[in-house]
């Protein structure tokens, strides 16, 4: 099997679908002939022309609008939007008219809309660039939410996501657009609702989403040197959870740490701790703790968001802590 960047993977699943079902169009800002601000698009325009390749104004709001009015004659549209930031000024259409107008018609119109975005600090962006504010997405009754930790995933995932009937937030990383791993050339599908374990281990679960998950593969190697031994379990899509393979996870460590990019209050991160002290607590430990990013903006000072972003050494100190019980 050959190697392919997580972008790259992502491109390959657009084109082969548009190749196999001219029903799938691409929109966003900067798409076309640039190739998008991270590239995922580079070379699509050139293949599949203006028609089907479409850069729009700077105008979020309108073209997420005109992709759920598309979807709904019939057409599959992949629209990007270029931070995840920039969803708040479009939230309108993904929040009352994308994920509510199958629910509301009774299941009679079809919403096949695929919205692609980015999360995650690191690359200097500062506050207005760098959020990391999925979990809002997972209130959303009518939306399903992917976030693929690997260009494996990031594939598959992708193929699922334009196959499906309903409206899909798929979330990527700005810090994996560049990480390399194994990527099948045919198409592929992964279901949503199946987490996957990324790495067996008996002592402690470590329940990571997005770049997290390759934190917390690090962390725990360096904990296995010390004989820890952590299962890394990645949910791979929020909304549906795959609750059932998180908590045979902590049925059989019976300790859970949740590391998860977005803030530390409210989000992703809490809802799974909830979930294991309400469905699994005769089997914990010790505490359930999260390793997040603090409740402040993203600073754009380097050495400020260097702290600002958890990491490996966040899980390390973590976990530790929880073997202590």
């Amino acid at each position: 099997m050959r190697e392919l960047t997580y972008a790259k993977a992502i491109n390959e699943a657009l084109r082969q679908n548009m190749q196999a079902d001219d029903r799938v169009i691409l929109m966003g800002e900067d798409i076309g002939p640039y190739g998008g601000i991270f590239q995922v698009t580079a070379g699509l325009y050139q293949e599949f022309g203006p028609e089907r390749v479409i850069d729009t104004p700077i105008s979020e709001a309108a073209f997420v609008g005109a992709a759920v009015g598309a979807a709904l004659t019939g057409l599959r549209p992949v629209v990007e939007v270029m931070f995840i930031d920039f969803t708040t000024v479009c939230m309108d259409m993904i929040v009352n008219q994308m994920a509510k107008i199958r629910y509301m018609f009774g299941g009679q119109a079809k919403v096949p809309v695929v919205l692609r975005t980015n999360i995650g600090a690191g690359r200097g962006a500062a506050a207005q660039h760098s959020q990391s504010f999925h979990a809002f997405f997972v209130h959303i009754p009518g939306l399903f939410v992917v976030l693929p930790s690997t260009p494996y995933d990031a594939k598959g995932l992708m193929n699922t996501a334009i196959k499906s009937e309903n409206p899909v937030i798929f979330v990527e990383h700005k810090k994996l657009y560049n990480e390399k791993g194994e990527v099948h050339e045919e198409q592929y599908f992964l279901p949503f609702g199946k987490a996957e374990i990324k790495r067996p281990g008996g002592d402690v679960t470590v329940v990571a989403t997005s770049a997290m998950v390759l934190r917390s593969l690090r962390a725990a190697e360096e904990l296995s040197k010390e004989g820890i031994d952590v299962e890394v379990v990645d949910p791979r899509t929020l909304n549906p959870l795959d609750k059932e393979t998180i908590l045979e996870s902590v049925r059989k460590t019976g300790r859970l740490a949740v590391a998860d990019e977005g803030p530390f209050t409210c989000g992703v991160a809490s809802d799974i701790a909830a979930i294991a002290a309400s469905e699994a607590i005769e089997y914990l430990k010790a505490p359930v703790m999260k390793v997040c990013s603090p409740d402040t903006p993203v600073p754009f000072s380097p050495p400020l968001e260097k702290e600002y972003i958890p990491d490996e050494r966040d899980v390390i100190e973590v976990v530790k802590k929880i073997m202590e019980y």
